[in-house]
C-alpha cells in the first residue's frame, strides 16, 4: 500500500498522527493486536468482531486471534509494545479518552496489546507485568462479547482520529 501525508488534526487538546477523509486508506507503522482466550463459540459474536477489526483495517494494520496463555507469551512476542489487559477492576474510559490512547500509540509508533480473558480472565502473573488494565464497563460480559466491544472501539477511535462520519 502507498504511505500517505496527511495534515494533522488536534483532538481535545492531543495531536494525532494524520488526518483522512472519508475512507481513504492511511498505513501506520503501529500494530494492533487483539488477542483471546477461549474458542470463540458464539458465531454471530464472532462475525461483528471480525467486520469492526477488517473496518479498522482501513486506518491501521489489526489482526484478532485466539490465544493459549499456556502457550503465549505477549511479553516475549511483543517486547516492546503496550499491554492492555481487560479487567472489571480496570480503568474507565469513555470513547475520547480511548481515542487518544490509540492516537498517541499511533504517533509514538507504537504497537498495542489488547488481551481479553477466557471465563476464568486472564493468568494472574500476567496482571503484574501489565502496562494497563482496562475496563469496558462495570457489568459482567461474556468474553466473546467483550471482544466486540473492543474492536468496534477500536474502529470508533481510528475513524474519531480521522475525522470520518462514523462516531457522530
Amino acid at each position: 500500500m502507498l504511505e500517505q501525508r496527511l495534515p494533522l488534526v488536534q483532538l481535545s487538546e492531543k495531536w494525532t498522527l494524520a488526518a483522512c477523509l472519508h475512507d481513504k486508506i492511511v498505513t501506520s507503522r503501529m500494530r494492533i493486536y487483539l488477542y483471546y482466550v477461549g474458542k470463540p463459540r458464539d458465531a454471530s459474536a464472532n462475525r461483528m468482531a471480525e467486520e469492526y477489526v477488517r473496518r479498522s483495517g482501513r486506518f491501521g494494520r489489526c489482526e484478532m486471534r485466539e490465544i493459549r496463555p499456556a502457550r503465549f507469551d505477549p511479553w516475549e512476542k511483543h517486547p516492546s509494545a503496550t499491554k492492555i489487559l481487560l479487567d472489571p477492576a480496570g480503568k474507565s474510559m469513555d470513547s475520547g479518552a480511548f481515542a487518544r490512547l490509540i492516537g498517541g500509540a499511533e504517533r509514538d509508533a507504537r504497537d498495542l496489546v489488547f488481551l481479553v480473558g477466557g471465563a476464568d480472565g486472564l493468568p494472574e502473573d500476567w496482571r503484574a507485568r501489565e502496562s494497563m488494565l482496562l475496563s469496558l464497563t462495570s457489568l459482567t460480559l461474556p468474553h466473546e462479547l467483550a471482544r466486540v466491544v473492543l474492536a468496534e472501539q477500536i474502529y470508533r477511535a481510528f475513524t474519531m482520529l480521522r475525522g470520518h462520519p462514523y462516531p457522530r
